[in-house]
């Protein structure tokens, strides 16, 4: 694809995904969306790529939906793209169920005004990292709708459901401070030094471990999120560390350590993940 609304970089492990609208504080589109599904798909498929850092461009992260639009912004629901019954579809929703399938970890950098979509965009990122200068909202009750990008799911999940309520209840804007405080963000940065603590993140993740671990992991921590009883923990569990243990990646591991060297991980992404998940169902939107 031709970005136009996003810049998408890779130096060494470390894919970038950079919102691309500094005059308009990177504020959401349908091509952005479109564009960003893109790259995601572009980093699961570059075995070379073990990270991906989301940011923005300018002095905003992303001020939330375009709303040049007028009062009738979000009157199809914010997407030109339709489920089979002719719904249209929350082009937020889009954006962070894809992020959610993401074979990569995904670091959240943010670095000014991260509102509305802005803010829900993030949820599905592993790790949220936020400047000094950011601001979050969850203004929805402010304009008439309602969270969206499947926040219901993922905010109570990464704040509680007190702080998750009180924070879309009341739509206010939220600084950098209260946003460590609530459990939204890792840590606070000076501008400055937010993509290097990002990139060192992420390049930790990169050195050292195993791409298919790694992908293995990350599904394991989200989907399991929603599990009823710790059995199924236990039953996905079981399977990885089986397809897992018999690999080369685990004789490299166990060797790398006992010959006190680098480990080289053979087994690719790309390779295919084994199932260990044959009991979940990706739910249809129809």
């Amino acid at each position: 694809m031709d970005f136009q609304e996003i810049l998408y970089s890779v130096d060494g492990p470390v894919a970038t995904i950079t919102l691309n609208r500094p005059d308009k504080m990177n504020a959401f589109t349908n091509r952005m969306l479109k564009e960003m599904i893109a790259a995601f798909d572009a980093s699961d498929a570059d075995d070379d790529v073990r990270a991906v850092i989301v940011t923005g461009a300018g002095r905003a992260f992303c001020a939330g939906a375009d709303l040049s639009g007028g009062g009738e912004t979000f009157a199809k629901g914010g997407s030109d793209v339709a489920a089979k019954s002719g719904v249209v579809r929350d082009g937020g929703g889009l954006v962070a169920l894809r992020i959610f399938e993401s074979k990569k970890p995904v670091i959240g950098a943010i670095n000014g005004a991260a509102v509305g979509v802005g803010v829900t965009m993030t949820l599905p990122m592993d790790i949220r990292l936020a400047s000094d200068g950011a601001k979050f909202g969850f203004v929805f009750a402010k304009r008439g709708i309602v969270p969206e990008a499947a926040s219901s799911w993922f905010l109570p999940r990464l704040v509680g459901i007190s702080q998750a309520a009180e924070w879309c209840y009341t739509g206010r804007i939220i600084g950098a401070e209260e946003a460590l405080r609530g459990r939204l963000v890792r840590s606070v940065h000076a501008g400055d030094e937010l993509m290097n603590v990002a990139r060192e993140i992420a390049l930790e993740i990169a050195n050292g471990t195993a791409p298919v671990s790694v992908a293995l992991t990350r599904q394991m921590l989200w989907r399991m999120l929603g599990a009823d009883h710790p059995m199924e923990a236990h039953r996905v569990d079981s399977r990885a560390i089986n397809s897992r243990g018999a690999s080369a990646d685990a004789s490299e591991g166990v060797m790398s350590f006992l010959e006190k060297r680098p480990a080289d991980f053979p087994v690719k992404v790309s390779d295919g993940l084994p199932d260990v998940f044959p009991d979940w169902q990706d739910p249809q939107f129809s």
